[in-house]
């Protein structure tokens, strides 16, 4: 099937929030860990390709995107979506924006729209302003994160050190009038060379107004949830054929693994919630002894009764492994650990993998060989679970954003797949 419009995420979970939301819709979504090696075959009409780019080096993440925009468009894909952390994950090097500049360069459009609001998950933007829920995003536990610490919630003067051309913002006045008035403002910004603008929403009927004013763009940014109208207003006029296919669930045994890595405020709330049985994971100790202790903790669980396995910790204890190993190699060293255990417990018999953290998410689906999903039911907003193979083995696997779902994620997730 022709594809109507090709997501690039820059990270695992990113990818999968955004496929959940727009398999809404009931169409099929593919989601594409990294970049396929070969041409587009058995695509579906909204094509997701995960990246790990979001704290690579600022060219990386550019060659990474660049990539798999020519395989989007060798899809059939003449709409382009770029999809971020709804807490806009950056530095000011990047790479959101390097990224969208270079996709604009290739696409050969000179403006595009900036818009990581996701209301259902508490994320508003308010005269450029970012929220988590009522508090600023440089007041939020963001601004502790140990890779991208937000200590702006600005998101004008967040993007402006990382891209050459304007920035401007339609703010939430102008979307309150509707998609012909957004349609105006953004023609009026182009007119003066802008081609970078922030606008706003706080609630999910400007994301509506927005796609709706959008929609033609060749280029789109935003978080997951500035896409979720798309496919309603492609079915509306005819883009996308009412009978394209739908996706369905495969039969798959109980066994289950937990696995997080995130060190969120709300994944951590999520780890010590959990009632089943648990073990942590110290990257000291990993770094000297490997994962050995978590492997014989792990063969003697009943995986029936969904075991987890967490390095989640408070920042503290996250600073001080990052202050003795380095920050990048303290987080190697758990996503590798992580990958390592999820593999065994497939060979255990685990076919259900329940996974937190944008990271981890990347390695685990790297460790088991998973290079396409299949976008299955929400568990919660932007979260849903996902079938794939793994060594021929049919699985379900749900990657899971560290700031998202209610405090019992993880038992709401065993629920959910039934």
């Amino acid at each position: 099937m022709t594809t109507i419009l090709g997501c690039i995420a820059d990270d695992f979970t990113g990818a999968t929030d955004l496929a959940g939301l727009l398999a809404r819709s009931g169409v099929r979504v593919n989601l594409r860990i990294g970049i396929p090696a070969g041409p587009p075959t058995d695509t579906a009409a909204f094509e997701v390709i995960a990246l790990k780019s979001r704290t690579a080096p600022v060219a990386d993440a550019v060659a990474q995107a660049r990539a798999a925009l020519k395989w989007l468009q060798a899809a059939g894909a003449q709409r382009i979506f770029w999809k971020y952390c709804s807490t806009f994950d950056s530095t000011n090097d990047g790479n959101i924006g390097p990224v969208a500049e270079a996709l604009m360069a290739d696409l050969n459009t000179n403006q595009t729209i900036y818009c990581p609001a996701f209301p259902e998950n508490g994320r508003s933007i308010f005269m450029g302003n970012l929220f988590v829920g009522e508090t600023p995003l440089a007041e939020s536990p963001m601004k502790d994160h140990p890779l991208t610490p937000m200590r702006d919630s600005n998101l004008m003067r967040l993007l402006t050190p990382q891209v050459t051309r304007p920035v401007s913002l339609a703010n939430r006045l102008t979307v309150a009038k509707g998609a012909d008035a957004l349609r105006a403002k953004l023609a009026e910004l182009a007119a003066q060379g802008v081609a970078h603008v922030v606008v706003d929403a706080v609630a999910n009927d400007d994301l509506y107004t927005i796609a709706s004013a959008c929609r033609d763009m060749p280029l789109m940014t935003g978080g997951s949830a500035v896409a979720m109208p798309l496919p309603a207003l492609y079915l509306a006029d005819g883009t996308l054929a009412a009978d394209a296919p739908r996706a369905t669930a495969p039969q798959l045994a109980a066994k289950t693994i937990l696995l997080s890595g995130s060190c969120s405020a709300m994944t951590r709330a999520q780890v010590a919630s959990y009632p089943g049985p648990k073990h942590g994971l110290d990257p000291l100790d990993l770094a000297k002894n490997g994962p050995r202790t978590a492997l014989d903790w792990l063969a003697t669980q009943d995986l029936t009764h969904a075991p987890l396995i967490y390095a989640t910790a408070e920042p503290d204890a996250v600073r001080a492994a990052q202050s003795v190993l380095g920050t990048a190699k303290a987080g190697e060293i758990v996503e590798h650990a992580l990958s390592t255990l999820a593999t065994a417990a497939r060979d255990m018999g685990a076919r259900r993998f329940v996974v937190a953290g944008g990271e981890t998410s990347g390695a685990v689906t790297q460790g088991l060989g998973v290079d396409r999903l299949t976008i299955g039911a929400e568990i919660a907003p932007g979260v849903p679970w996902c079938f794939a193979t793994s060594a021929d083995h049919p699985i379900a696997i749900t990657l899971k954003s560290g700031n998202f779902g209610a405090e019992t994620f993880f038992a709401d997730a065993l629920k959910a797949l039934g």
